[in-house]
């Protein structure tokens, strides 16, 4: 038999067409496989690019390549919309630089996951069983296989809509300020952007410090963040029923209503820690001060956006933020931590386990045991990389602990609030925190879904026997 000729060589068609047909076969095969493995390596992927395209000379404004240490720390930050940055993102980057780093965010808050699924739509022109089931899970299971492919155009054009909104609200601010028309629609489109994904990175030298009384610019970057953090589940259904409260999913009430105590918890114990501290918001009258607590308790839980210098808190506020960052937002949402309803569930366990009830019961449902696993799962394996990458920062910085806990957990919890210990970190630190925020963005996510996926029923059972707890 003959041997087919290469394509250069006047080959067949079908030999041009044969490594287009195995890499389409590959990715096909790769994004209809488990939730965790789509979700690392597409993450991984847009890393690496992300942090190629950040070392150009292009994109710094000085027209020098960009130190591996810096690029990467940048490129992590942005794709995993936490906010931290180690150089000024408006005066070290230049336009091209600005331009990937909103690209970055845009993508990373659209999920791994989420991204995943698209990425199957583009190459296959369809999703098998498993990509619909990956989809279903970067969507929290909030809708039935059938309708996967639409909700995620839906997700994307919520996207856009929402951000779009809020350029169109915060550019006539920066116009009436005095900036030139094409840099406040540019500073507009990326604070809308960096807020809805809750980001935090800032286009202005000095962030939002000189509009901190500036509610036309305030509101719609808070009402951005916390809207982006009650995640694209909750944000559908709500779309869906608007005011209609008893047709909504349980997901969504536990995410709208413990993200509204969160808020105003924290407004309240924010404001009074800080109420009379001379060196943050001490000197400000009592609506400034206000406004500051509003403000802060919103970007705390993965915002980002800071009005005030993070080292000159209290020592307890700095707990107080530390805690509220770890919580962070909503599952599936742009927001980090380890989430309201894994929040909300622990402590309904709790709560059950006080009362002496066999079941956890709220809104008229049982939470399945199943639930209560993942979330202990999440909450563990959260409080270890936390743990582990305190430690390590502590021996390769020597700072003190309440600061270097402060920044870790913001890495972790995607958060973006700064003492500005990153930037002052030799390069392996700032691969600790970029490995923090890699595992941040992905890890929690990543765990429950395998856990959600890997779940098997045996055939038989051990005799139970109860252990001494407490």
């Amino acid at each position: 038999m003959a041997r087919e000729q290469p394509s250069w060589l006047g080959g067949t068609d079908q030999a041009r067409l044969r490594p287009l047909a195995r890499i389409r076969d590959f990715i096909d095969g790769v994004v209809n496989s488990s939730p965790a493995r789509v979700a690392l390596l597409v993450f991984f992927l847009v890393v690496i690019v992300f942090t190629a395209l950040l070392s150009l000379p292009l994109a710094s404004a000085s027209g020098e390549f960009t130190p591996l240490h810096d690029a990467l720390f940048t490129a992590v930050s942005a794709v995993c919309v936490v906010g931290l940055t180690v150089v000024s993102t408006a005066a070290y980057w230049s336009f091209f630089g600005q331009l990937i780093i909103l690209i970055g965010i845009f993508v990373g808050g659209l999920g791994t996951l989420t991204l995943a699924s698209v990425l199957a739509l583009m190459v296959s022109k369809r999703l098998g069983v498993r990509g619909k089931l990956l989809a279903q899970s970067a969507l929290n299971n909030a809708s039935r296989l059938g309708e996967v492919g639409t909700l995620l155009r839906i997700v994307i054009t919520t996207s856009v809509v929402v951000e779009v909104a809020l350029a169109v609200a915060l550019i006539p601010r920066f116009i009436i300020l005095g900036e030139p028309f094409w840099q406040a629609v540019w500073h507009g489109i990326f604070y809308s952007i960096s807020a809805f994904n809750n980001a935090g990175f800032t286009p202005h030298t000095d962030g939002l410090v000189p509009y901190e009384t500036d509610l036309w610019i305030l509101v719609p970057l808070m009402i951005g963040v916390f809207v982006g953090s009650l995640g694209f589940p909750a944000i559908l259904i709500i779309l869906q029923f608007k005011h209609h409260i008893s047709r909504w999913s349980l997901h969504t009430k536990l995410t709208v209503n413990v993200s509204l105590i969160l808020l105003v918890v924290g407004t309240l114990l924010w404001g009074a820690m800080e109420w009379s501290n001379s060196s943050t918001i001490g000197g400000l009258s009592f609506g400034d001060k206000v406004i500051h607590a509003v403000f802060a308790s919103v970007m705390t839980r993965s915002g980002g956006f800071n009005l005030i210098d993070q080292g000159q808190m209290e020592p307890t506020t700095m707990l107080l933020t530390d805690a509220l960052m770890f919580a962070g937002g909503g599952s599936a949402s742009t927001a980090g931590g380890i989430k309201v309803t894994t929040l909300a569930i622990m402590f309904l366990a709790i709560l059950a386990e006080a009362r002496g009830d066999s079941d956890v019961r709220v809104y008229g449902r049982t939470i399945p045991q199943g639930a209560m696993r993942v979330a202990i799962s999440v909450i563990f394996m959260g409080a270890t990389l936390v743990l582990v990458g305190t430690g390590l920062i502590l021996w390769i910085s020597g700072e003190e602990l309440n600061r270097v806990l402060f920044e870790v957990i913001s890495a972790f919890a995607t958060c973006g609030l700064s003492t500005n210990l990153s930037a002052e970190l030799d390069p392996e630190g700032k691969y600790v925190l970029s490995a923090l925020m890699f595992a941040g963005r992905l890890g929690t996510i990543t765990l429950a879904s395998a856990l959600a996926l890997r779940q098997r029923s045996t055939l038989y059972h051990y005799p139970e026997e109860r252990p001494i707890i407490g």
